[in-house]
C-alpha cells in the first residue's frame, strides 16, 4: 500500500470517526431525556393496569388512552429524529407510514382531553347523574369513536396522497430526512391537512374551555361541594395547557421550515432540537407529571413502581449488615 492511499485511509476513517462523534454529541442530550420519560409512562401505563379501581374507573381508562397515544407518539418522534440525525434516508411508503401513525397519535391527545374535560364537567354539574352516564360502557364507546375519527381522517389523507403520480419518480428513496413536509404532498392535501387542523383545535378548545367555565359556574352554588368544583377546575384548567401544547406540535414543522430560510443549517439543527424538546416531548410526558403528581391514589403506586428496584435493592444490604 503506497503512502498516498494509507493517507487517504485514515482521512476517510477519521472524518467517518468524526462524523458518528458529532451525530452522539448531537443526539445524545436528546435521546437520554427521552428514554427516561418514555420509562416514566411505561411505568404510568402499568401503574393503571396494576390495580381493579384503575381499570374499572373512567377517568382512569381515559388516562390511560391518552398515555398510550402520547407515548407512541414521543418514541415514533424519537425514531424520526434518530434518522435524520444519523442521515438515514428512506424511501416515501416506509416514511408515509411513519408519518401518519404519528399523526394518528398525535390527534388522538386533544379528542381525548375533549372526552377527559366532559368527564369532569359531568362529575361537577351533574354528581347525582354521573355514575349513570359515566360507565365503563360509555367510555370505551368513547374512545372508540376517537380512534375511529383519528384514522378516518388519516384514511383521507392517504387517498389523497395516492393522486400524486409516484410512477414519474425516478426512485421512491427520498432525497432527505423523513419528515412530513418532505413527502410529495399536492394542494389539496395540504388545505385540508390544514382545515381539519384549524376544527379539532378550535372545537376542542371550545369544549373544553366551555367545561372549564360552567365547573367555575357550579364552583360557586351552594349545593356543589367546594372542594370537588375547585379540584375539577383545576384539572380543565391543566387539559387547556395541554391542549395548547398539543396545539404547538402542530406548529413545529413550519416553525423550523420558515427559520431554516433565513438561517444557516448549525444554527437551524440548534433550533430544531430546542423546538423538538420543547414543542414534542415535553407535551408528552406532561400528562404523567400532572397526573403522577396530583393523584393521590396514582402518586403512591407510582413511586412504589419508580423506587420498586431500589428497595429491592437495599433491602438485601441490610440483611447482610445485620447477619
Amino acid at each position: 500500500m503506497s503512502y498516498a492511499t494509507s493517507s487517504q485511509t485514515n482521512i476517510t476513517v477519521g472524518v467517518q470517526g468524526r462524523t458518528i462523534l458529532e451525530i452522539v454529541l448531537f443526539s445524545a442530550p436528546i435521546t437520554v431525556p427521552c428514554c427516561v420519560f418514555l420509562f416514566i409512562n411505561g411505568v404510568m401505563l402499568f401503574t393503571l393496569r396494576s390495580k381493579t379501581i384503575f381499570r374499572e374507573t373512567s377517568r382512569y381508562i381515559l388516562l390511560f388512552n391518552l398515555l398510550i397515544a402520547d407515548t407512541v407518539q414521543m418514541a415514533l418522534s424519537q425514531i424520526l429524529y434518530l434518522l435524520a440525525a444519523c442521515r438515514i434516508r428512506l424511501t416515501y411508503p416506509v416514511c408515509g407510514v411513519l408519518a401518519m401513525l404519528s399523526n394518528l397519535t398525535n390527534e388522538i391527545s386533544p379528542l381525548t382531553l375533549v372526552v377527559m374535560s366532559l368527564e369532569r364537567y359531568v362529575a361537577v354539574c351533574y354528581p347525582l347523574r354521573h355514575s349513570a352516564i359515566i360507565t365503563i360502557r360509555n367510555t370505551a364507546v368513547a374512545i372508540i369513536v376517537v380512534w375511529i375519527f383519528s384514522s378516518l381522517n388519516i384514511l383521507t389523507r392517504v387517498l389523497l396522497l395516492l393522486d400524486f403520480p409516484f410512477e414519474d419518480l425516478e426512485s421512491l428513496q427520498m432525497k432527505d430526512f423523513c419528515a412530513e413536509e418532505n413527502m410529495f404532498v399536492g394542494p389539496v392535501s395540504d388545505d385540508y391537512h390544514k382545515v381539519y387542523t384549524y376544527f379539532l383545535f378550535v372545537s376542542a378548545s371550545v369544549a373544553v374551555t366551555s367545561s372549564y367555565i360552567c365547573v367555575m359556574i357550579a364552583a360557586r352554588s351552594a349545593s356543589t361541594d367546594k372542594a370537588s368544583a375547585r379540584k375539577a377546575r383545576n384539572t380543565l384548567l391543566l387539559h387547556l395547557v395541554q391542549l395548547g401544547l398539543s396545539l404547538s406540535s402542530t406548529i413545529h414543522n413550519p416553525l423550523v421550515t420558515a427559520i431554516s430560510k433565513i438561517t444557516d443549517r448549525v444554527i437551524i439543527l440548534r433550533i430544531w432540537s430546542i423546538f423538538y424538546v420543547s414543542l414534542i416531548l415535553f407535551p408528552r410526558c406532561l400528562s404523567t407529571l400532572i397526573y403522577g403528581i396530583r393523584d393521590q391514589a396514582i402518586r403512591s403506586i407510582l413511586m412504589y413502581h419508580l423506587c420498586c428496584r431500589l428497595k429491592l435493592s437495599i433491602i438485601p444490604a441490610k440483611a447482610e449488615v445485620s447477619s
